[in-house]
């Protein structure tokens, strides 16, 4: 392929495709509930965010290990005294969260049906391989990908990597996300472009500055604006 036209666009899945982070806002405050007894809800989250970044090298990114990080605060906040009847509580919440319906986002299905055909379409999202496997299932989206990829980061590494396999490389590439710190800016680097679709909850630790000065940055207010951002750039 010559000069830089596209090829391929890569779609995070998790509150880009579908809402996700909001099932683990619930449950942490579900999670101070059941510490009130000892520290405060500000308290318990900044706790919450601490385990979950010291864990996240063991146990990975999605469900399992957030529930995981749950226990392992209410072990230290209690000092040790937290009863067996919380600890199974925080258990049942892991488990209904890895039970909660899958709800796509507006324009997500329209704007792919579109897309579909021209480009080649790649999921490419990180977290428990089950668990995104069962929300792509339930999300009635997979037919519309021409490939899905679960990792278990996303580097510049990764999106060189992907979109090389995938299509003609980072440069005839695109992905879109609502993280910039994970779907954004490692695919910048890699040489190709990074269109930032925000959701109003995103997990602090996918927090990162927009790459403004970058020229194949782009920011959209949702994902049915991508159609118009592709027929702009060519």
């Amino acid at each position: 392929m010559t000069g830089n036209r596209l090829s391929t666009i890569g779609f995070d899945a998790d509150d880009t495709l579908w809402h996700n982070e909001q099932f683990y806002r619930l449950t942490e405050g579900r999670l101070a509930g059941l510490l009130a007894g000892h520290a405060q809800a500000e308290h318990v989250s900044q706790r919450l965010l601490e385990a979950e970044k010291r864990n996240l090298q063991v146990y990975g990114f999605g469900i399992k290990g957030f529930t995981l990080s749950m226990i392992e605060t209410a072990i230290e906040i209690s000092g040790g005294e937290v009863p067996a009847s919380v600890i199974a509580e925080i258990l049942a919440a892991g488990r209904e969260m890895l039970e909660h319906p899958v709800d796509p986002l507006p324009q997500v299905r329209e704007t792919l049906e579109q897309l579909s055909g021209s480009y080649r379409l790649v999921l490419i999202t990180k977290g428990d391989l089950f668990d995104q496997e069962r929300k792509l299932a339930q999300s009635g989206l997979g037919e519309l990908f021409d490939a899905v990829e679960i990792v278990s980061d996303k580097t510049a590494a990764t999106y060189r990597h992907l979109f090389a396999r995938h299509g003609d490389g980072p440069r005839h590439s695109m992905m879109v996300g609502n993280s910039l710190k994970s779907d954004v800016v490692p695919a910048i680097e890699a040489g190709g472009w990074g269109v930032h679709v925000p959701h109003e909850l995103t997990w602090a630790l996918e927090h990162a500055e927009a790459p403004v000065e970058a020229p194949r940055f782009r920011r959209l207010e949702h994902l049915g604006q991508l159609v118009e951002l592709l027929r702009e750039i060519g």
